[in-house]
């Protein structure tokens, strides 16, 4: 049979190809971003946490596990099946890593109690009076203090936190200078961190009841400064190791650092329990205290020789960018 000039003569379909919404330009851009979900997924993997944009999307850590989710879903909808492959195992990695910080440590804590709070005052600019209140009303032991200013030291005199909490360990400092430890107990400062950009004075917490406890207050360098990230490390990697005695320790306050960063990281590594992972707050945000920038969990109370969180939250104080946390140790005795 001959087929006339005007006939036109059917090439076989890929029927795969056909069913693929979108065609050749959603495959590219799909590809794209997957490619870039990749790279922010291998950040804490990589350890390339060292200039402030990297520090920054390494802090957002638990939302690229909703952005990996939402590819996964993406590349089924639009049947690309590599996509779907590559965005699926590295939402899985994210989903091991992430999830175990909200699943409450199943080991109870045991041991006397001694109930610590953390507040960074913003350049002296948080409520005094508020927090004398958090102090009294909780029955809080010790208090760590950042960005303390000799300003706010008066206001917090004023306010009656010395009488609640008679001794302590102070370095106040301009803006964001200085730190300092508060206690119902005895102090008797130590040296557990060398000097660093800011103040992080450590103290021996006499215990009335049980073993004295080491008490460090932290607060490194913000990492987000052209050229701060490099200091930032450094602050963090002055931090002190457990104790090899087992001599309890405890450090708490404004980290700058999420679970996910190297040198935070690391420290837990050799042998510190972070309180809000512990009881199954890890992902709880605690700046900023207003939502403008995704919020991240930045504050912590590590411990370790036997001192395990019971219970932690965190608490809105007016004029602070942070919200306060507040966690009951228990120390093994």
């Amino acid at each position: 049979m001959t087929r006339t000039a005007h006939e036109v003569v059917d090439e076989p379909v890929d029927d795969d190809v056909a069913r693929k919404p979108g065609g050749g330009c959603t495959t590219a851009l799909l590809s794209l971003l997957t490619l870039a979900f990749l790279g922010w997924a291998a950040l804490p993997i990589v350890e390339l946490d060292v200039e402030r944009y990297t520090v920054a999307l390494t802090a957002l850590t638990p939302y690229a596990v909703v952005a990996g989710a939402v590819l996964v879903l993406l590349g089924l909808l639009l049947r690309r099946w590599l996509n779907v492959l590559f965005a699926l195992l590295a939402t899985a990695a994210l989903i091991y890593t992430v999830v175990p910080r909200v699943l409450p440590d199943p080991v109870a804590a045991e041991g006397e109690p001694l109930r610590v709070l953390s507040v960074n005052t913003y350049f002296g600019g948080a409520d005094a009076a508020e927090i004398v209140e958090e102090v009294r009303g909780r029955r809080v032991d010790v208090l760590s203090l950042q960005e303390l200013t000799p300003e706010m030291v008066a206001e917090l005199e004023r306010a009656g936190l010395f009488a609640e909490l008679p001794n302590r360990v102070l370095q106040p400092g301009p803006k964001a200078d200085g730190t300092g430890i508060v206690s119902r107990y005895p102090l008797r400062e130590l040296a557990l961190v060398p000097r660093t950009t800011l103040a992080q004075p450590s103290a021996l917490v006499d215990v009335p009841v049980g073993r004295d406890v080491e008490f460090v207050a932290v607060h490194p360098l913000y990492p987000m400064g052209a050229d701060t990230a490099t200091v930032w490390a450094h602050d963090l990697v002055a931090l002190p190791e457990p104790s090899l005695t087992g001599q309890p320790r405890v450090m708490a306050g404004d980290f700058n650092a999420t679970l996910d960063h190297t040198r935070l990281k690391d420290l837990i590594g050799r042998g510190y329990l972070d309180a809000a992972s512990t009881v199954g707050a890890g992902l709880t945000p605690t700046w900023p205290a207003s939502w403008t920038a995704p919020p991240v969990a930045i504050d912590h109370v590590l411990s370790s020789g036997g001192v395990r969180a019971e219970d932690y939250e965190v608490i809105d104080i007016p004029g602070s960018d942070h919200r306060a946390v507040f966690t009951t140790l228990r120390v093994a005795g």
